[in-house]
């Protein structure tokens, strides 16, 4: 049975998983990781979602404040094994819902251009591309997007 549990970065179940998603990244960003990582810092982080399938947690995603009027997506993984059966969309739509509630009404978010599986998550999710904002700006590496909700 899956599960969806709203927490926050104290959780050691969202810090687990994120310890397996900057192993992902590292791997995946080669050299251009230690510039993201510095980004991606989880600590403070007072809304994040934990997916669990049994007691299993195989997934998570957070959001925090970027502007008066958007959250920022973060930390978004899905264990390999888990992927392609629409968890990470679960994630995403569960963290849209909680900043709704928060009365954000949009989203913002950055992923790298070697992610495809990801850019694809966020299209198939109604994501727009935007300029790339920010630290961002000029990296040419990033895919910034935008969803109003």
């Amino acid at each position: 049975m899956i599960t969806i549990k709203r927490t926050t970065s104290e959780s050691t179940d969202f810090q687990a998983l994120v310890k397996l998603l900057d192993e992902y990244l590292a791997f995946i960003d080669g050299d251009e990781h230690a510039f993201y990582n510095q980004f991606n810092k989880v600590t403070m982080i007072k809304h994040a979602v934990v997916v669990y399938y049994d007691a299993e947690p195989i997934g998570c995603g957070a959001i925090k404040a970027f502007s008066d009027d958007r959250m920022e997506v973060k930390r978004m993984y899905v264990k390999p094994e888990y992927r392609g059966k629409g968890i990470a969309s679960l994630v995403l739509k569960d963290l849209e819902n909680w900043a709704s509630e928060l009365k954000f009404p949009g989203l913002v978010l950055e992923t790298g251009k070697k992610q495809q599986e990801a850019i694809q998550l966020y299209l198939k999710n109604n994501y727009n591309l935007i300029p790339n904002y920010g630290q961002y700006i000029g990296i040419d590496n990033s895919v910034c997007m935008e969803k109003i909700i």
